[in-house]
């Protein structure tokens, strides 16, 4: 009987379909987009133990320690994830695995979600790990389930490295059973596992020679491979790309890449010398293109291809129409798709290709995003504009307090870095700037690095102030439970991590108040930047949209109001302005009762009593 079964699916569910197939035992991921599905897809399979772990180097350490164990696990982060594992990715390298181990990075490019445009193909190639970058979902599953393979067959962990549009780019894979794999015995073997320089030393050896035999057997993984066409242009690409260039240039020759590291350069050398120009088309940096360029074969790249960014059907074609033409001056790029159209790049992936020039853009008004209705950080930040703050911002839906009309963020580096930047700027400003700066981190990110920042600025004397935002859980990227929920990935029971409790127990005062009770967060920051030490404000409300949480009675806008536009500073999508009949006349604020969650910030900062509830309405009415 078949078993298998054909759908449309992410490129993030074809990893974590591969990833069961694979017989993988194990799962951890700090959620990230565009890689969180991974991990969310792999929690509903009973057969793996998953977990949402506190940051992505405490993942990649579990799915380490079940690797040694001798079951085959997965670690899955986002790009900047990677750097936060990066200590144990370059020792693992050395040590190897029991289990096979992969790590799943998704890139990228454009920053559709991201605070740069890394390129984790260079982590592969520093750490010296195989990096595999597949090209749609069913190469996601497919390389997938040969990472496993590979980690296994030559002692290594496997880089499997994705983009933002092959990971949420929606094409059909077929599905297959799982294989059971037998968990391996455990044998102790300090030389192997316990990295000390004598061992060390030994393992580096081993390493290169692992690296120059995946460099060797690469083009017998199936995986890279030689498409001869007109031998007029020949192009090199992998992942996404490879999909544009096929559909911007149908008649070239390709050499398509499924192992990105190490490169096949024999081969490609081969592929090279059949082709009169050689073209390398891929996102970010020259990574392949000053590979080949080492090894002494000519080709183009990045003069024609910006390093920012992604590229798309028409970038491709254009720079290829401009640069490339036969002897006749007739361009090489066959059968051009209309300049009035942008042409579809496949299923669930045509947004990626940008409009050409010629295409008139609708005069739409800019939508800039915005913090949700009802969202327990509005007031938080509407309080740190009131009181002059310098806020030291951290990453999540949050930041989003930095632009107009909050306005209310100075900085956001990377995950955790507020609390260590608040403390390094109170080392330059002196304390007088400790008295009017905070560090703004949310619950999630404060587990997942902050706690090390407040540890350090309590030990070394400082006057930190740190505001966690608590809302109950990882909100940015679409509501996963962390340690302070009391839920594990997959809803079960756990202990409930009391952040008031860690922050004491690291040195610091901790207050909790209502984030909605804009007078006691105010209260409470005044308290803490006045007072000598490091002090933790907790402002702890539940995220507007978490679980089925109902809303409350919606507010409108009553004759009161004298147009003043307080409220219009809050930045509440369900407030605007063009509302008749007010105290002085002429437009007035309002609000539209189909977004207004009912949370009531809006209400207590109005001086005129011209914002109540709906219920309040129904009962002045009745009076």
């Amino acid at each position: 009987m078949d078993k298998t079964t054909k759908k449309l699916a992410l490129g993030d569910y074809g990893v974590a379909r591969g990833a069961y197939e694979a017989g993988v035992k194990c799962a951890s991921a700090y959620p990230g987009t565009p890689s969180t599905e991974i991990t969310e897809y792999i929690g509903a399979y009973p057969e793996i133990r998953s977990e949402w772990s506190c940051n992505e180097k405490v993942a990649l350490e579990v799915a380490a320690g079940a690797s040694v164990g001798g079951a085959r696990a997965i670690a899955a982060m986002k790009h900047v994830g990677l750097n936060v594992a990066a200590d144990p990715l370059f020792t693992l390298s050395y040590t190897g695995v029991g289990g096979g181990l992969v790590v799943a990075v998704a890139d990228d490019p454009g920053m559709f979600s991201s605070q740069n445009e890394q390129d984790s193909r260079f982590y592969g190639r520093a750490a010296r790990l195989p990096v595999l970058e597949p090209a749609d979902t069913q190469e996601c599953k497919d390389f997938t389930v040969l990472a496993f393979e590979l980690s296994e067959k030559y002692d290594t962990p496997v880089l499997l490295r994705l983009t933002t549009r092959v990971a949420h780019g929606q094409t059909f894979l077929t599905e297959g059973p799982r294989r059971e794999i037998p968990v391996k015995p455990y044998a102790k073997d300090i030389a192997k596992y316990v990295m000390m320089p004598g061992f060390a030393k030994a393992r580096h050896v081993a390493v290169e020679k692992r690296m120059g035999k995946l460099a060797g057997d690469a083009d017998g993984f199936g995986i890279n491979r030689a498409e001869i066409r007109d031998t007029a242009l020949g192009v090199v690409c992998s992942g996404a790309v490879y999909r544009y260039v096929r559909e911007a240039l149908p008649d070239a020759s390709v050499y398509k890449l499924g192992m990105v590291y190490p490169l096949p350069i024999g081969e490609l050398k081969a592929f090279a010398g059949k082709v009169k120009e050689l073209l390398v088309c891929e996102e970010l940096e020259p990574f392949i293109e000053d590979q080949l360029k080492a090894a002494g074969i000519a080709c183009r790249g990045k003069e024609l291809f910006s390093r920012q960014s992604e590229l798309s059907v028409n970038l491709i074609k254009r720079a290829v129409d401009k640069r490339f033409r036969n002897a006749d001056g007739a361009s090489v790029v066959t059968a051009p798709a209309p300049a009035s159209v942008v042409t579809p790049v496949g299923v669930g992936m045509s947004a990626s290709v940008a409009a050409p020039a010629s295409v008139v853009t609708p005069d739409l008004p800019p939508r800039p995003p915005v913090l949700c209705a009802g969202c327990p950080h509005r007031g938080v930040f509407h309080t740190f504009k009131k009181l002059k703050l310098t806020v030291f911002g951290d990453i999540g839906c949050y930041t989003l307090g930095t632009l107009p009309p909050l306005e209310a963020m100075d900085t956001a580096l990377c995950m955790g870095a507020s609390v260590g930047m608040a403390a390094g700027f109170e080392k330059a400003q002196g304390r007088d700037a400790a008295r009017r700066s905070v560090a703004a981190i949310g619950d999630s990110t404060f587990i997942h690095s902050g706690i090390t920042g407040l540890i350090n600025a309590v030990y070394n004397g400082l006057n930190t102030t740190v505001v966690i935002m608590d809302n109950a859980t990882t909100g940015m990227t679409g509501h996963q439970n962390h340690p302070a929920t009391g839920k594990r990935i997959d809803g079960s029971p756990a202990f409930a991590l009391k952040l008031e409790d860690v922050a004491a127990a690291c040195g610091a005062r901790a207050t909790v108040v209502n984030a909605y009770d804009l007078p006691a967060v105010e209260n409470a920051l005044r308290a803490a930047l006045a007072g000598d030490g490091v002090s933790v404000v907790i402002t702890r409300a539940p995220c507007v949209l978490l679980g089925k949480k109902e809303k409350g009675a919606a507010y409108r806008v009553n004759g009161r109001c004298v147009n003043c536009r307080a409220c219009l500073k809050l930045g509440c999508p369900a407030i605007g302005s063009g509302g008749t009949s007010g105290a002085a006349g002429g437009q007035t604020a309002r609000i539209d009762g189909g977004v207004c969650t009912g949370c009531g910030v809006c209400a207590g900062l109005c001086r005129f009593g011209a914002i109540e509830s709906n219920s309040q309405f129904t009962m002045h009415n009745a009076q």
